[in-house]
C-alpha cells in the first residue's frame, strides 16, 4: 500500500535513549568464534549498546520520550496519540505506549503499541500520518524501543553480532510546516519468507520457548538489497518527487553492505546518508529515530529538510517515509 497525502505536517523534534554500556566486536570474540576485522567487513558494527540491568523498552522509551518533548518545547497534554514500535516488549499488556502516557502526564492520549519489527518505526510513522490525515489528531508522539539483547543467544554468532539496545522518539503536528506538499508512505510485507527471520518472545502450548533471534541471513539479504531500492523509488514517483529534492536518506541501520548496495543503486550522495551503525549496530525498530537524533546533535538536521526513511526486517516488512523535519535546530 503506498499513498501521498498533500499536508502541512512535519516531525517538529526528535529524543533518544542510548544505554551507556557498550559492547565492542573484541568483547564478542571472547565469547563466539569471531573477531573485531570479521564482523566489521561483513556487517560495518564496531560496538552497540547494552541495557543495564532493569532497564526496559518502557524505561528507555520514556527517557526519549521527555526529551523529544522538551525540544519541542510542547506540554504532555498537547500529544494526542503515542504510538510505540517494539519487537521486545518485557510484557504483552499493559502496553508500552500506555505506560509512557501515564509517565510524561500525556493523560488525553491514546496509546498503542505496533509489531513490525525492524520495519517498526516507519509503520508507526505512517500510522501517524493518517491519524493527523484524517482528523483523528493534530500532534503524535512515535516511538521505537528495543531491548534485544533479551532475546539475542549470545551463543549464535550469526546473530549476536548484529544487535543493539536504544530508543528514539519523534513528534510529528500537523500545521508545522510553512505549506502543504506531499507527505508520501508505502507499507508492505512478503510474508511468505517470515519464516527466513523470527524473534521468540513467548510460550507456545504452554512451555516456554528460547526468547532469541533466528535468521536465514542470504534470504535477507537479498531481500533488503532489492526492497530498500524498490520501495524509495515507488515513494519518490508516489509523491512527485525526484533523489534531488531529498535532503537526507535515513535507512534502517541492518548492515552496511545493504545500505551502502542501496545507496549506490539510487545515486545518493554518502553526505545525505545518515548511519550510525559502527555505534549502535542493528537496534530494529529504534535505529532509524536514533538516526535523527544523531543527525540532529550533531547539525545535520536543518529545518523544512525532506527526510527519507526507509525500514525493513521481519515480517518480512518494509516501510518507507518521505516526510518534512520542521524542529529547532540543536
Amino acid at each position: 500500500m503506498i499513498a501521498a497525502v498533500e499536508s502541512d505536517l512535519a516531525i517538529i523534534a526528535v529524543g533518544a535513549a542510548i544505554p551507556d554500556r557498550v559492547v565492542t566486536n573484541d568483547e564478542i570474540s571472547q565469547r563466539v568464534e569471531t573477531d573485531d576485522a570479521w564482523i566489521q567487513e561483513r556487517t560495518g558494527i564496531r560496538e552497540r549498546r547494552v541495557a543495564a540491568e532493569g532497564q526496559t523498552v518502557t524505561s528507555l522509551a520514556i527517557i526519549a520520550a521527555r526529551q523529544a518533548l522538551e525540544r519541542a518545547d510542547i506540554a504532555p497534554a498537547e500529544i494526542d496519540l503515542i504510538l510505540t514500535a517494539t519487537a521486545s516488549p518485557e510484557r504483552s499488556f499493559p502496553s508500552i505506549s500506555a505506560l509512557v502516557a501515564d509517565d510524561i502526564g500525556a493523560h488525553s492520549a491514546g496509546a498503542v503499541d505496533m509489531l513490525a519489527a525492524c520495519a517498526g518505526f516507519a509503520y508507526a510513522l505512517g500510522h501517524a500520518v493518517a491519524q493527523i490525515h484524517s482528523g483523528l489528531a493534530t500532534t503524535v508522539m512515535v516511538i521505537g524501543s528495543e531491548v534485544l539483547s533479551g532475546i539475542t543467544d549470545w551463543d549464535d554468532r550469526g546473530t549476536c553480532i548484529l544487535f543493539g539496545d536504544g530508543a528514539g522518539a519523534v513528534i510529528i503536528r500537523a500545521g508545522a510546516a510553512p505549506t502543504k506538499e506531499n507527505v508520501v508512505v508505502e507499507l508492505g510485507v512478503d510474508g511468505s519468507k517470515g519464516g527466513d527471520l523470527v524473534g521468540d518472545l513467548t510460550s507456545r502450548n504452554g512451555k516456554p520457548v528460547d526468547r532469541n533471534i533466528r535468521m536465514n541471513g542470504n534470504v535477507v539479504y537479498r531481500f533488503a538489497t532489492q526492497a530498500i531500492v524498490d520501495s524509495t523509488r515507488r515513494v519518490l514517483e508516489a509523491g512527485g518527487w525526484t533523489q534531488d529534492d531529498v535532503d537526507l536518506f535515513v535507512p534502517h541501520q541492518a548492515n552496511l553492505r545493504i545500505i551502502e548496495s542501496g545507496v549506490a543503486r539510487l545515486g545518493f550522495p554518502s553526505e545525505r546518508v545518515v548511519i550510525t551503525l559502527d555505534s549502535y549496530g542493528n537496534t530494529s525498530s529504534a535505529s532509524i529515530p536514533l538516526c535523527l537524533d544523531y543527525a540532529w546533535c550533531t547539525g545535520r538536521l536543518q529545518r523544512g529538510q525532506r527526510l527519507l526513511m526507509m525500514g525493513l526486517g521481519g515480517g518480512l516488512a518494509w516501510g518507507t517515509c518521505l516526510i518534512r523535519w520542521m524542529g529547532e535546530p540543536a
